[in-house]
């Protein structure tokens, strides 16, 4: 069965106190929580080793939302692969729309990120995504598939089993519109075929893709019961603990997958 995984993705947000709370209570909450999806959090960094601590008990993982793909220099500002093994993080987003769009990375670069991660032994979640305009004009599936090509390009099947896949239609992320579970589910299967054809079938049966865009309480049941939907990638639902909470029990109850 393939890992249902529920990631938050904090982004620029949250003072200290506000992680503190967070994390006590989300600490508290899943002590007794039944486990058969993954839960993932990616804090700003400054606040990585404060999740870690204060989870050390849980399981609940902690990742960073980028990284440099050298392992160390004078990159002023950045992280590295290497740096973020040393605290106990394991888990590194790559290529998330903002990333690409705000701070113009190219997809030669995610690949970079992605493959530096793989050889530091880092699981990877790599974001792939269409704009409003690409779907407009009918090109969801050829950037999709532009994207996959060079971001994986030069993986080797052995290193798949520490990638997770995240589809981000930019249209939907921060705008309260949500890609409806067909549209969703028609990208998913787009990228579980590509990876199959890449692949191999059987990678592609077990490798989890996820959701991210404007997820919320009220949509996760219908997306979840997707075929092709492993999870979520949470932006503004998971700042707040009882949504994010909910979010992952509705998971929880749905998990159909054979």
């Amino acid at each position: 069965m393939r890992k249902i995984i529920i990631a938050g993705n904090w982004k620029m947000n949250k003072t200290l106190d506000e992680v503190n709370d967070f994390f006590k209570g989300i600490s508290e909450w899943e002590k007794d929580f039944e486990h058969r999806c993954q839960i993932l959090i990616f804090p700003s960094n400054i606040y990585i080793q404060i999740a870690l601590k204060m989870l050390d008990e849980n399981n609940i993982d902690i990742g960073v939302q980028n990284i440099y793909y050298k392992d160390f220099g004078a990159y002023t500002g950045e992280i590295s692969p290497k740096m973020i093994l040393s605290i106990g993080s394991k888990y590194s987003l790559v290529g998330h729309s903002e990333r690409r769009n705000i701070f113009h990375e190219t997809d030669e670069e995610v690949n970079l990120k992605v493959k530096s991660l793989i050889s530091n032994g880092v699981n990877v979640v790599m974001c792939v995504g269409e704009t409003e305009e690409e779907r407009e004009a009918g090109k969801t599936e050829k950037v999709l598939e532009q994207q996959l090509n060079y971001g994986l390009k030069d993986i080797l099947p052995p290193d798949m089993k520490n990638i997770i896949l995240a589809y981000e239609p930019v249209w939907a992320i921060g705008t309260g519109r949500t890609a409806t579970p067909e549209i969703a589910e028609q990208a998913h299967k787009f990228i579980r075929d590509w990876i199959s054809q890449k692949f191999g079938k059987n990678i592609a049966a077990e490798i989890s893709i996820l959701y991210g865009g404007s997820i919320k309480v009220s949509n996760i049941r219908d997306l979840i019961a997707q075929e092709d939907i492993d999870g979520g990638l949470i932006g503004g639902a998971s700042l707040k603990l009882e949504d994010f909470k909910e979010i992952i029990k509705i998971s929880e109850k749905n998990i159909n997958r054979q």
